[in-house]
């Protein structure tokens, strides 16, 4: 059998989902908070037609034996938390996080989620949401209609003055031991799971929480001269692995002419 058309198939096949997530990465360029995935690669199971320490003989041992790989696989697609760019937007719910940590946000189906965009809204009963409309948790209060002023600081102290008075409270921040593990929602969204470990909540600025940021959105992590060599890089692996392919299929083809 000739195992380097299935070898060169399975190389295909994983640069195909290389640039299937390069292209993602490079999509999400301008998605506030979002971050970049990374693809990593496993070979494939070894065929060992003579193991190496085994005897030849007169107890002899062969120090080197034959190993004829199977070709790879996608091992993972492992998100990469990189702090991303913090870009001024002016506006006061907009707060970007300045190190580590989530805000939670409730869904529709009303388990909890965790996303580091910060471009918050307000609805009509005055409470902060997403773009999507979803209720940001993490400590918010609802904003009185026709407050004055709002003020939040670095160790998320919420300072809000209205024709009623001054409210303040304070936010909270999510962490996780490992935020790779996290279930990429879409909508700026990530989902506990086993793999991430349970949710530790801190406040702004202690114990190794990032800052609150006023006025500031974080933008994507995505490196686009990095992303555009990996395109290349892909590129060019796709091909090699092609071209052993038709190498492979010719030398099949010399094979059943010899008879001729």
């Amino acid at each position: 059998m000739n195992l380097s058309l299935y070898s060169a198939a399975t190389g295909m096949e994983a640069q195909q989902l290389n640039l299937n997530t390069i292209a993602n990465n490079l999509a999400n360029v301008n998605t506030p908070g979002f971050k970049r995935s990374k693809i990593e690669f496993q070979d494939l199971l070894y065929q060992k037609p003579r193991a190496s320490g085994s005897d030849s003989g007169g107890g002899n041992l062969i120090p080197t034996g034959i190993e004829v790989g199977n070709g790879s696989r996608v091992a993972a697609t492992s998100k990469v938390f990189t702090q991303g760019q913090l870009t001024s937007t002016g506006e006061k719910l907009d707060v970007a996080i300045q190190g580590d940590g989530f805000f939670e946000v409730q869904r529709v189906d009303g388990t909890i989620g965790y996303t580091r965009d910060g471009s918050f809204k307000l609805n009509a009963s005055g409470q902060v949401v997403t773009v999507d409309g979803l209720p940001i948790l993490s400590g918010f209060q609802p904003i009185p209609a026709g407050a004055s002023s709002i003020h939040i600081a670095e160790n998320g102290e919420v300072t809000v003055q209205s024709s009623s008075g001054t409210q303040s409270f304070r936010l909270t921040l999510t962490r996780f031991a490992n935020p790779s593990g996290l279930r990429s929602l879409g909508g700026n969204l990530f989902e506990e799971t086993a793999a991430s470990g349970t949710p530790e909540q801190g406040q702004p600025g202690e114990q190794g929480f990032g800052g609150t940021i006023q006025g500031y959105t974080e933008a994507s992590n995505v490196n686009i001269v990095e992303e555009m060599v990996n395109l290349i890089v892909a590129q060019r692996a796709y091909e090699i692995n092609s071209k052993s392919i038709q190498t492979s299929d010719e030398m099949l083809q010399n094979i059943a002419n010899m008879k001729r």
